[in-house]
């Protein structure tokens, strides 16, 4: 996919952690318009993706597309329910519906054929729960069997759209290779890598799977197809949290490694396979999916931008600016930092637990919330690593003008920026953790149905 597609540089999520990134992705709107903040929601949080935010299947479904979403949701479950992806403008539903270590793990097997999971995840809720569109239909997830579930669900349901010749919308949020890693016997013990390498082996087999189910359907040369990620590496998990390069930090900070994600969009016969610098986002994926479909885009102001200059005639990115929000985003501070053209100020830094153990101490949760006047200003083209302040280093008169745009353009984007009610600040009810068997007791380690 990667040799045959159009693979981005610079392409950024919308947040460093992931319910707000993939509240971002899925409506084309900064996660503070959504109130998807601060964090990420909770096994029980009361909140969720608010029903009145418009999602990319939402889009496509007046137009007569089947929606499909597979993996990870982490936007919220509520009351019974009440924000799953079917209630999402999707159709079918299978996953989990958070992050996969949000739950006891350390009895649960990961790799076959008894190899238990790493650590202890989260204690003191439910078992994980494994969802076809409403309903629990296993729990605990049998991670072995997780990823070969949904390979024949997209292969079914892409095979399915093609025979009826209806246009569809799949999202396919992996879990691979968020801690704690697992694979099934297709890959387990098969890479070199260890334990982290046999996830991303699975997770590259996943990829696969979807691309043989589309030219076998024979329907490649007329599909998009979009790959990216939800937020940079959690480096405090050393060798089982991934790598960001040369990138500074990583998850949960507002450097380049804690948003800056690859990307490649492949269309056979349609995009043309290389490498662009064109800034891009996650936050682009709802208008330029929009315009390939031709579909209405939501009245909602959308801070997404249509990428078709890019995909389809190597033309600039409409897109100039992108705007770096924290984990927990306020109207007080608003952005953290802003980038403009090929460079970046950061009116405000902290680290993050999320990005420990790495040799940098400006990644570490003890580096704390540190305001900026002048704001540090790094060229990213030269300087990805942000290691060299423009301000201090290397002093040009022109850099005061370059702030003074940063400026401008911040001051106005900020005018343009309406918090919605924080979802996640509503809390959390352990009654509302979903339980395959709600009467039990006592909870939550009564809430066990295998099939």
């Amino acid at each position: 996919m990667a040799a045959n597609g159009l693979r981005f540089t610079d392409f950024y999520s919308a947040s460093p952690v992931c319910s707000p990134s993939r509240a971002a992705l899925l409506t084309g709107r900064y996660q503070t318009r959504s109130g998807v903040y601060p964090g990420v929601f909770y096994p029980g949080s009361k909140g969720g993706l608010p029903l009145n935010e418009t999602t990319i299947a939402e889009v496509l479904k007046p137009l007569g597309y089947a929606t499909a979403m597979v993996g990870k949701w982490h936007l919220g479950i509520g009351a019974n329910g009440s924000f799953l992806p079917v209630y999402q403008g999707f159709d079918h539903y299978l996953g989990v519906p958070y992050s996969h270590d949000q739950g006891p793990c350390q009895n649960l097997t990961c790799f076959p054929p008894d190899t238990k999971c790493y650590g202890m995840c989260d204690q003191g809720a439910v078992l994980l729960p494994l969802f076809f569109n409403n309903t629990i239909i296993q729990q605990p997830v049998s991670f072995p069997d997780l990823v070969p579930h949904y390979n024949k669900f997209t292969t079914e349901f892409i095979t399915e759209s093609a025979r009826k010749k209806q246009p569809f919308f799949l999202y396919y949020a992996s879990h691979h290779t968020h801690y704690p890693q697992f694979a099934s016997a297709l890959t387990a013990g098969k890479s070199l890598r260890g334990r982290f390498g046999d996830a991303l082996m699975e997770f590259d087999t996943s990829v696969g799977v979807i691309l043989e189910a589309l030219e076998a359907s024979g329907i490649q040369n007329n599909t998009f197809v979009f790959f990216t990620s939800d937020n940079g590496p959690e480096l405090f998990r050393m060798s089982r949290g991934g790598n960001a390069g040369l990138l500074k930090c990583g998850k949960g900070t507002t450097y380049e490694g804690g948003m800056r994600e690859p990307a490649i969009a492949y269309w056979p016969g349609r995009i043309q396979p290389g490498v662009t610098h064109e800034l891009g986002s996650t936050l682009d994926l709802l208008p330029t999916i929009a315009a390939l479909a031709q579909a209405k885009l939501p009245s909602a102001q959308l801070d997404g931008y249509d990428m078709s200059n890019i995909l389809f005639a190597s033309q600039s990115s409409m897109r100039k600016t992108m705007f770096y929000y924290p984990v927990d985003p306020s109207i007080k501070l608003g952005v953290f930092a802003v980038r403009y053209g090929k460079y970046k100020a950061h009116y405000y830094t902290r680290g993050s637990s999320h990005s420990e153990t790495t040799p940098d101490h400006d990644c570490h949760i003890t580096a704390g919330l540190q305001a900026h006047d002048p704001p540090l200003l790094f060229d990213l083209e030269s300087d990805p690593s942000e290691n060299y302040n423009l301000m201090v280093y290397d002093y040009q008169p022109e850099y005061d003008l370059v702030l003074k745009k940063i400026q401008e353009l911040k001051a106005q984007f900020e005018e343009t920026m309406v918090f919605g009610e924080s979802q996640i600040g509503k809390g959390s009810d352990h009654s509302l953790e979903p339980c395959c068997n709600p009467q039990c007791t006592p909870k939550p380690a009564c809430c066990a149905c295998i099939p």
